[in-house]
């Protein structure tokens, strides 16, 4: 199971990565408008230091053409670096290029995924990861973890190292739903993971083990006990 940010600000990427075990960082067009006008290149570097190479890291391409798509793709790997995942929506041309991506031995994760049989010709064109819009599946009346769950028999079925990374998500139940049928990683952004805490049962939990201890101990912490 993978869990990644779906955001390209700076603080909140170093922020959560401290708190969460984070397996990646994945951005789009719309993410990066939200960080205005910033330099590109240089602004995923930065992403890069802060989560290492251990960490995934995806970019996606703007062009609708295929040599435009191509070209966005080879301008990312060389002046990002070469191990990044080049996102690539799910449309006739961005299936052709996923195809020519991955017989040159790039990393691809194919986006914009509505419907299962973009996710099927997403996995048999070898694609690293398949990013199915679960919010937006939902909003256009499709059953996103129905969905989800075909392709994760699809996935068993043909033997494929394609893994499914769920996005587009409104909610911690939403996110919950798509790992429990299938999805083998999640990237939201962090309005989600901070929802995860916001329960006001966690801290009260929190304040009762610490009022319990201190009704016996009173002020001094397990570190300080003689």
């Amino acid at each position: 199971m993978e869990f990644m940010l779906d955001t390209a600000n700076l603080a909140a990427i170093e922020q959560f990565m401290a708190v969460v075990p984070v397996a990646g960082v994945t951005s789009n067009p719309s993410i990066i408008k939200s960080e205005g006008k910033i330099d590109f290149f240089e602004h995923m570097k930065q992403i890069r230091k802060l989560i290492g190479m251990e960490c995934s890291l995806h970019a996606q391409v703007v062009s609708q053409t295929y040599e435009g798509m191509l070209a966005d793709a080879h301008a990312i790997l060389s002046q990002i670096d070469d191990q990044v995942y080049i996102k690539v929506p799910v449309s006739a041309v961005g299936l052709q290029v996923i195809k020519a991506l991955k017989k040159q031995g790039v990393n691809v994760t194919a986006t914009a995924i509505y419907t299962k049989f973009q996710g099927y010709l997403a996995i048999a064109a070898k694609a690293d990861y398949i990013a199915p819009y679960f919010n937006r599946m939902e909003n256009l009346n499709s059953d996103a973890a129905e969905a989800i769950e075909e392709m994760s028999r699809e996935i068993r079925r043909s033997n494929s190292q394609t893994k499914i990374l769920a996005a587009s998500f409104k909610n911690v139940k939403q996110v919950n739903t798509a790992l429990e049928c299938g999805a083998h990683s999640a990237t939201m952004g962090v309005n989600i993971i901070s929802q995860a805490f916001a329960d006001p049962s966690i801290q009260k939990a929190v304040d009762d083990f610490t009022s319990d201890w201190q009704a016996v101990y009173g002020e001094t912490t397990i570190s300080t006990l003689n």
